[in-house]
């Protein structure tokens, strides 16, 4: 991957995947054929998680704004600032991935995000508008979407694994939705520099997806799936909640999709 790209570089060993781990932050991405779990937190932004099943590559993005910036009031100041727009975001993944060996035409991707999480939002919901690009642009680029978890009012919070394609997703509570709708309302306002220290910043932090006792991520079963239809999303963690409860940690409802 280019080393001038706004590449995720938060990397953490990941108790509960049992694996290493990447955690993506605003604007940025990563592509791997590594067996290892890329993990980001979504509100209103969309996270694309494309594979190559074949090359066994798959890579995902966070990105903010539906649009391209072409008709921004300020110019881009580069590479990190243009991923905060769906156009860019997904053109630099689909790229890096073909780099790296992947086929446009074996691509599946998994979408998520979109959250109206703004309070009393009725004139512009930026999730739902994001929602809309990411399901046009992949539509256009003739990319499948073997499965979503779109809009709606949760944040999410999401793990994938490129090289199998398996996706967890965790919905969050509800009191977490305003600290989540005030960073991203944050980020788009914020010049580049401010962006770039808040970056810094945050990859000193590493945020695990689950804790410790809830087991690894469960076998991919999307073979049993009947030919063409989009992978069915489940309940994830079922056999742990008793003692998630016992704990106090039952805070969330996590689903799982092949």
């Amino acid at each position: 991957m280019s080393a001038s790209l706004p590449i995720a570089t938060n990397r953490y060993f990941d108790a509960h995947f049992q694996r290493p781990g990447v955690k993506l932050l605003p604007n940025e991405f990563y592509t791997t054929g590594e067996d290892m779990v890329l993990v980001t937190v979504l509100g209103s932004c969309v996270a694309a998680c494309i594979q190559d099943r074949t090359a066994g590559i798959g890579g995902m993005n966070h990105f903010m704004l539906p649009d391209d910036g072409a008709d921004s009031a300020h110019a881009l100041a580069g590479a990190s600032d243009a991923m905060r727009y769906g156009a860019y975001a997904m053109e630099v993944l689909i790229n890096e991935l073909i780099k790296a060996g992947g086929r446009r035409e074996r691509f599946e991707a998994k979408v998520f995000g979109g959250a109206a999480v703004l309070a009393g939002m009725t004139t512009m919901n930026i999730g739902d508008r994001n929602a809309a690009f990411v399901r046009r642009y992949l539509a256009t680029e003739n990319i499948r979407i073997v499965a979503e978890d779109l809009q709606g009012s949760h944040p999410r919070k999401v793990a994938f694994l490129p090289r199998t394609g398996q996706v967890m997703v965790k919905k969050l509570r509800l009191s977490q939705e305003t600290s989540v709708a005030e960073r991203e309302q944050r980020l788009a306002a914020q010049t580049a520099e401010a962006r770039a220290e808040r970056l810094a910043r945050a990859r000193a932090r590493v945020e695990l997806f689950g804790v410790g006792s809830a087991g690894r991520a469960a076998p991919q079963n999307s073979q049993s799936q009947p030919p063409g239809a989009r992978p069915r999303i489940e309940l994830f963690g079922s056999g742990v909640s008793s003692a998630l409860r016992a704990s106090g940690q039952d805070n969330a409802r996590t689903v799982e999709e092949a």
